[in-house]
């Protein structure tokens, strides 16, 4: 029982340690460094109209991407919990696949696809279509890296579910929406929203493969993590870290929503 005692509150230091070298100072030295030169400096900063814009596209990139994503995840985990087909496990193996590859290889991915240099390059000339380093590429970039969260979530969740109350309410004459909506979803419902507020971190946070497609055009297709850059790269580390306190505040409020969200679920289970 001593020794229990002693492992469990040397496992306890090393997990605060490692948090605070790895996670609460960085944190604190972001929150003063864009603090340190006054409130009208750091609100300047945060207002200035690039600032602004930057943050507008990674808003529309993130909801664009949430809202597919979701959809996208609540099929899939149905077509895969419900369903046996050919093929089931490469199509479960290919959600995974941003998991197993760099943002980087993905961003390249939608230039070779969609750049001046792919097949595609004539008919979006001639449709007026443009993909890559424009809105459009940075949502579809924001897409990949974030479409296994949702649907990983639910997998499990419907798994354990199974399949008797579906097959019960439909011998009952209930319709597919029906079905859903009062007897999947209830289920679901707190693992969906999981799923949700993760899926939201990540594309908000998202650098590697928006970098690649966006040609880091400032004022059009820059969002926040890459306008943060910019201002690092010239040197304005108060502005830089002033915009970085946005995402940091952004990160906040969703480890709130997410905390509440697995106390509801354990209050429920």
């Amino acid at each position: 029982m001593q020794e229990n005692k002693y492992v469990k509150y040397t496992l306890i230091g090393i997990s605060v340690v490692f948090l605070t070298l790895m996670l609460i100072i960085p944190l604190l030295v972001v929150i003063v460094e864009a603090l340190s030169k006054g409130f009208a400096v750091y609100f300047k900063a945060i207002l200035d109209p690039f600032a602004l814009k930057a943050m507008n596209l990674t808003l529309i990139a993130t909801v664009v991407a949430v809202v597919c994503n979701t959809v996208f995840g609540l099929c899939a985990a149905w077509l895969l919990t419900k369903y046996s087909f050919k093929g089931k496990n490469i199509l479960s193996s290919l959600i995974d696949l941003p998991f197993a590859i760099s943002p980087v290889i993905a961003g390249l991915v939608f230039v070779m696809t969609f750049g001046r240099i792919s097949y595609l390059n004539d008919f979006l000339t001639a449709n007026n279509l443009k993909i890559v380093f424009a809105t459009p590429g940075i949502i579809l970039a924001t897409i990949f890296v974030t479409f296994p969260f949702v649907t990983r979530e639910l997998i499990p969740l419907m798994h354990a579910q199974g399949k008797d109350e579906e097959e019960a309410a439909t011998m009952m004459g209930a319709s597919g929406f029906t079905i859903f909506r009062k007897v999947t979803l209830p289920n679901i419902k707190w693992g969906l929203i999981y799923g949700v507020v993760l899926c939201t971190a990540r594309a908000m946070g998202e650098f590697g493969a928006v970098s690649v497609v966006s040609g880091h055009i400032r004022g059009k297709t820059n969002t926040l993590p890459l306008h943060i850059e910019i201002l690092y790269n010239e040197y304005n580390f108060t502005a830089a870290f002033a915009v970085a306190s946005i995402l940091v505040i952004f990160a906040i409020l969703i480890l709130i929503v997410r905390n509440i969200v697995e106390w509801k679920n354990e209050k429920e289970a």
